[in-house]
């Protein structure tokens, strides 16, 4: 046993300097790339893609439908109040229904 004990040595020490090697190569490499992984991020997130444009569209749409849903249900509560003879309930009325048009029309 004792007549391996200088080998061993040696041996440690390229075994542990193979280490530092490949870890000091692989951090340069890291800083290497640091620069293009922040710039196509910055890509990233200022384009938009097609599926999110879809996504975004779809939301502005379903928020619109839901818009015109309630100004609707405002518009015949008006309406049959302005049917039982409230004269401000049908200028009301004729401004609800101003407000969904332009709505309808931005489709």
């Amino acid at each position: 046993m004792p007549r391996f004990l200088p080998l061993l040595g040696p041996l440690m020490a390229l075994t542990v300097s193979g280490c530092l090697a490949q870890a000091a190569l692989s951090t340069a490499t890291s800083i290497a790339a640091a620069p293009l992984r922040v710039g196509s991020r910055a890509v990233d997130l200022a384009t938009t893609s097609q599926s999110e444009a879809d996504e975004n569209r779809g939301r502005r749409m379903r928020k619109n439908d839901e818009r015109v849903r309630k100004l609707q249900k405002r518009y015949n509560r008006q309406m049959d109040a302005c049917n039982r003879g409230e004269t401000a309930a049908c200028s009301e009325a004729s401004q609800i229904s101003g407000e969904i048009a332009a709505l309808r029309s931005e489709r």
